[in-house]
């Protein structure tokens, strides 16, 4: 923006507000104008659209601490002048002559401190002084102008919580940002719980015409009930009877499209192993991990007595060995 523009204009006036309003109402009201006068809430309604542009630019100069003092001093300063051809009476050299204590005229004469400023013998050009001044830099063709142009919108931040379904199969959900319009956005299949999504072009829109801004979604995942993620595997824990573990079985585990799989629990299974079903776990662009089984044995909280009786005899019939003689060995050791 050059500083014509901000003689010009005055971007307290376009947004309604005083000059000592506080940052928090400025936004608030910069926020409520601009869904106002959004060209999406105002299709085809030219009036709207350089309305919101309007409003975009004040607030991207009084948002900015920094850029807000220099427009107020520039303001305070300019007191009406503009700038004009050299020679006239109250042209540039009269507005910049003030704020350095010159007032001279700049075809050659020294300007604030001794440099020359034009005529060939200034070593400082006029680019630099307004550079220097607003924190910009030169321009197309050698003017003045703020840094590369157009500048991108904001950047928006927002969160989400998913179900663990949605997280690893992915889906289009409905968001409704703070301070901005409800928007339709894709989940990948496999975020996990934290992950930051950047959706580009959905942040604010710029001030000046330049691209929008990004929003960063960061996505939180309920647990699920059954399941538990493991990088991209899936882990599931499996109650097997006594007998199963014992004798072997072929059971049923479930996966998490609702179709359950069947596993084979080969014979003497402890509590614990993991039996691993192949391409049943999350599936990302990268890779597709598994669904892990752990087998836990159940064991019977009430045992009829004609099957105690059996467990008894099958108890005496074993051979007679401690299962914790190499932990207390080892524990020794």
């Amino acid at each position: 923006m050059a500083s014509q523009d901000w003689f010009d204009k005055d971007f307290y006036k376009v947004l309604g507000v005083s000059k000592d309003i506080s940052e928090a109402e400025l936004k608030k009201t910069y926020r409520k104008l601009a869904r106002q006068f959004h060209p999406d809430s105002n299709p085809g309604d030219p009036k709207a659209e350089e309305r919101f542009k309007e409003i975009s630019e004040a607030h991207s100069v009084l948002s900015d601490p920094e850029t807000r003092k220099e427009y107020d001093q520039v303001r305070a300063m300019g007191s009406g002048a503009r700038f004009q051809a050299g020679g006239q009476s109250g042209g540039f050299e009269d507005v910049f002559g003030g704020m350095f204590g010159g007032g001279q005229s700049y075809g050659g004469q020294s300007y604030g401190g001794g440099q020359g400023y034009g005529g060939g013998q200034s070593s400082a050009s006029f680019e630099d002084l307004l550079g220097g001044m607003f924190g910009g830099q030169a321009g197309p063709g050698g003017g003045p102008g703020f840094r590369g142009g157009p500048a991108k919108g904001r950047d928006l931040a927002a969160n989400t919580t998913l179900d663990f379904a949605t997280a690893i199969n992915g889906e289009t959900i409905k968001l409704q940002p703070a301070g901005g319009r409800p928007m339709n956005v894709k989940i990948p299949a496999g975020v996990s719980d934290g992950q930051k999504i950047r959706l580009k072009g959905k942040g604010e829109a710029s001030p000046n015409g330049g691209p929008a801004g990004d929003l960063v979604l960061t996505v939180a995942v309920r647990k699920h009930p059954v399941f538990e993620r493991d990088g991209n595997n899936l882990r599931v824990v499996v109650p097997v009877t006594f007998a199963e573990a014992v004798l072997g079985a072929t059971i049923e585990v479930p996966t998490l499209s609702g179709a359950p799989v069947k596993l084979k629990v080969a014979p003497g299974t402890p509590s614990g192993r993991v039996l691993r079903v192949k391409g049943r776990g999350v599936a990302t662009t990268k890779a597709t991990g598994d669904l892990l089984a752990e087998v836990q044995v159940a064991v019977p909280s009430h045992v009829p007595d004609a099957a105690l009786k059996h467990l008894k005899a099958f108890a005496e019939a074993m051979p007679a060995e401690n299962p914790r003689d190499d932990l207390i060995a080892r524990a020794r050791s």
